[in-house]
């Protein structure tokens, strides 16, 4: 009798031991798994934020779509328009040669990112099964001026896997799965990330 409440007794500690272990692990696993997904997603949004950039020095305004985004960048020029002192003028005053240079939009992109990036993947969210970033442009009335606005982003949801439930909740006060990873605003001029 003695032997079996000892084996009971050893099986409720291996149970209470695994319980345990269990509890403490969940959490540290959501929250390494949030921040190594949020920083994919985040390293994307950034790519895409100066390649908006660039389309717009391409074309005069943001891309509302990402096909509008790499064809612009790969087959637009950038103009490059330098201002020299005219030699022939003693004085040096008012008179000054302009000089306008193109150069690939696609190159200047590659010197900002200081790397080669595939322009056709950057519309896929990291960890997103192949679901496409949110994308929208447009112009917009600000402060008596027309202005044009760009707005780039996911939710959470889109990217987090099997963390997406609202129930991981408990493991941080900030974590919404319905809440925007994003940058840019349609309603104001601003191209900031909300991380």
């Amino acid at each position: 009798m003695r032997s079996v409440i000892n084996v009971v007794l050893v099986l409720l500690a291996v149970v209470m031991a695994y319980w345990l272990y269990s509890s403490i692990r969940e959490p540290i696993a959501f929250k390494a798994e949030k921040e190594k997904r949020k920083d994919a997603v985040i390293d994307v949004l950034k790519k895409l934020q100066v390649a908006q950039d660039v389309h717009r020095l391409v074309t005069g305004k943001y891309a509302g779509n990402f096909d509008s985004l790499t064809y612009a960048i790969k087959n637009g020029k950038i103009e490059n328009v330098k201002l020299e002192a005219d030699p022939n003028d003693p004085t040096n005053q008012d008179k000054f040669i302009k000089s306008v240079s193109y150069f690939p939009a696609l190159d200047s992109l590659y010197s900002l990112l200081g790397a080669p990036v595939n322009l056709d993947s950057l519309r896929y969210i990291p960890y997103g099964e192949g679901k496409i970033f949110d994308i929208a442009a447009d112009t917009l009335r600000y402060q008596n001026t027309l202005v044009q606005v760009v707005q780039v982003g996911t939710r959470y949801k889109d990217f987090m896997g099997q963390f997406a439930d609202p129930r991981y909740k408990k493991y941080d006060a900030f974590y919404d799965p319905d809440k925007q990873l994003k940058f840019g605003d349609m309603n104001s001029p601003n191209t900031n990330g909300n991380w």
